[in-house]
């Protein structure tokens, strides 16, 4: 079936599901294993054995109780990409002797979810076996396919495992969020990958031995894994390879860096860091400050962000953050998502810098914002009042009739175009929303509207 994955035994996952597991466990086979990934062949097979999180396998933590205590538990684990997510899981399935199934939260639908949670039932009603049913990227499921889990997890008749790079508070839903214990992953340390690497090059599942790596070559590794232990073992893997072929028993920095092109920007266009980066890049902006816009710029560039995104936000930004400070601001921000959509990147990027560096330099001022949301603040408290007769509309048959339009002045009879008349509801009448600031071109928008605002409003 489309999606679901059961893996029967002692709770191994397979590969094609959810990698990991012992070698000679469930119905992952010695040759199979032989040939699977490093990231898969070293997966921990014990709470003991996962590298970092400490606050997770200390003694008595909920985790430790869960597979010690054999308890029926639902878990929603949540942290950044290669921290141990699915490997909690394998761990649960094993330790506790459950059943191992995952629902594809790419490929599966309701169907599907149900269909895991009736086979769960019927499994626990024939031989009392209990399920794990882990559900990666949990976050990809619609509210239907996520309500669906929830008679499963009421009734328990599984221990549901969530997994989700996500801000789970944004992106599940409460009633699944409330019966489930969260714990929170945290990134890896350089010094937690250089242990994942040193035993994937000792331990007999990884390399056993048959390869050393130098020092340097190893600190390269780690720099380049951005805290993802998966990431580190895959360039090992792919580093070990280079080595072999060219007849080598070590794997120098050259080697090292040959089988690593590329840079793991330590970035999750998905998760959390999406947010988090886009927000120090606007920050950054406001704060004046190019090259840390420039640094987060390079960074959701490399991550692979669209590039249409991060035009979207500096349009926004060049109104709300800088508006009549600098005018040309709004124009630059425009200018750049233009390029973005007829020329695409890798040279829109070029475009982009160019926008957040006019950006970054130009004089602040959050006046616009501050004005529309003050205007919006009293419309939704009630504060709106009648358009004022001499402004309505007096085009129509009747309107005259009606008073519409009676003692409208014409600004352009004025010598300067400006005329004493109020355009506020009498509600309003001294209503103040903008403020102009005196920093940039502003300055002459303040000098002048105050000239104007004397004018209009008769003082």
């Amino acid at each position: 079936m489309d999606g679901l994955f059961e893996i029967p035994g002692a709770g191994q996952p397979a590969p094609g599901s959810v990698s990991g597991g012992d070698p000679g466990a469930g119905s992952l086979g010695a040759n199979t294993f032989a040939s699977a990934p490093l990231a898969v062949r070293m997966r921990p097979r014990t709470i003991d054995e996962l590298v970092g999180q400490q606050q997770l396998r200390a003694a008595g933590s909920p985790l430790r109780r869960l597979v010690e205590g054999d308890q029926s538990m639902s878990l929603l684990l949540w942290g950044p990409p290669g921290t141990g997510k699915t490997t909690i899981a394998a761990i649960v399935s094993q330790q506790t002797r459950r059943r191992f199934v995952e629902v594809s939260a790419v490929a599966a639908g309701v169907k599907e979810v149900r269909a895991a949670i009736d086979g769960a039932r019927a499994e626990l009603v024939r031989s009392g076996q209990e399920t794990v049913l882990f559900v990666d990227e949990v976050h990809r499921f619609t509210k239907a396919q996520q309500d669906a889990l929830l008679p499963g997890v009421e009734n328990r008749w599984v221990t549901l495992i969530a997994a989700t790079t996500e801000n789970p508070f944004f992106s599940v839903i409460s009633p699944l969020l409330s019966r489930s214990l969260l714990l929170r992953l945290q990134s890896l340390t350089d010094d937690d990958v250089a242990e994942v690497i040193d035993q994937a090059v000792a331990d007999e599942r990884g390399l056993g031995g048959s390869t050393t790596l130098d020092d340097d070559a190893r600190d390269h590794l780690v720099r380049f894994a951005g805290g993802d232990a998966r990431r580190a073992l895959t360039y090992l893997e792919a580093a070990a390879g280079a080595a072999a072929s060219n007849g080598q028993d070590a794997i120098d920095l050259a080697t090292a860096e040959t089988a690593v092109d590329q840079a793991a920007v330590r970035y999750d266009r998905q998760g959390d860091q999406h947010y988090d980066v886009i927000s120090a890049f606007i920050k950054s902006i406001r704060g004046s400050d190019p090259d840390a816009a420039l640094h987060y710029l390079a960074r959701m560039i490399e991550a692979g962000e669209d590039p249409r995104f991060i035009a979207r936000r500096l349009v926004v930004h060049a109104s709300e953050d800088i508006g009549l400070a600098d005018p040309t601001a709004l124009q630059a921000a425009v200018a750049a998502a233009q390029a973005v959509q007829l020329i695409g990147m890798p040279e829109a990027r070029i475009n982009l810098a160019q926008a957040t560096i006019h950006l970054a330099v130009a004089p602040k001022s959050n006046a616009v914002i501050t004005a529309i949301d003050a205007a919006i603040s009293d419309v939704r408290a009630g504060k709106i009042g009648q358009v004022p007769a001499h402004l309505r509309d007096a085009h129509y048959g009747g309107a005259k009739d009606l008073g519409h339009g009676k003692g409208y002045a014409y600004p352009h009879d004025e010598p300067y175009g400006v005329v004493e008349q109020q355009y506020l509801p009498d509600a309003l009448a001294d209503a103040s929303y903008y403020t102009p600031t005196s920093l940039g071109a502003e300055a002459g928008v303040r000098e002048r509207w105050e000239r104007v605002r004397r004018i209009v409003r008769g003082r």
